[in-house]
């Protein structure tokens, strides 16, 4: 296979529901299980509020991060190393307007090497950002519930979602 191609992966789709915070944490817990998360790159879509942010402080701590753990709208990334040396980088490209910022700040080093990517408003860096192995969108619903819909893109994304599954 050449390597500038994709390999051509029957898309798979999971919907949840998340009635408490707990179903956030059990998703966050059943993907930090997956040997397949450490060299993932996972998209997150979802409102103001929807719970993006929630999502990936639930993932972090799953995967050992202790430290505190911050929003990184306006810094744009946040780096982490999980015990074990697993780099994370966590992404909100919330205020991006310009594609050219994600040249000039080097994204695309951080995106070619090993580490686990997490990226709050991916649409934001469209052109940019590879194919996420696995998008999550969280859609805030009237009850306070949440439905989620997690998409599998790749190999990679499926065995995720065969994860999140179980």
């Amino acid at each position: 296979m050449a390597a500038d191609h994709l390999p051509i992966v029957e898309t798979q789709s999971l919907v949840q529901r998340w009635r408490s915070e707990d179903d956030c944490d059990a998703l966050a817990r059943a993907l930090a299980s997956s040997p397949d998360l450490a060299d993932a790159f996972i998209a997150l879509h979802g409102d103001l509020g929807a719970g993006k942010t929630t999502f990936v402080r639930h993932l972090l701590r799953a995967l050992g991060i202790g430290s505190r753990i911050k929003s990184p709208t306006y810094a744009v990334v946040e780096p982490h190393e999980a015990p074990g040396g697993l780099s994370i980088f966590h992404f909100d490209f919330y205020r991006f307007s310009d594609p050219h910022e994600w040249d000039d700040a080097g994204f695309r080093d951080i995106f070619a090497g090993s580490g686990l990517k997490l990226a709050e408003w991916p649409e934001n860096a469209a052109g940019r950002i590879p194919l996420a192995d696995l998008a999550i969108k969280i859609e805030a619903m009237i009850d306070d519930t949440r439905t989620v819909t997690l998409h599998a893109n790749t190999p990679r994304g499926s065995r995720l979602l065969a994860a999140a599954s179980s």
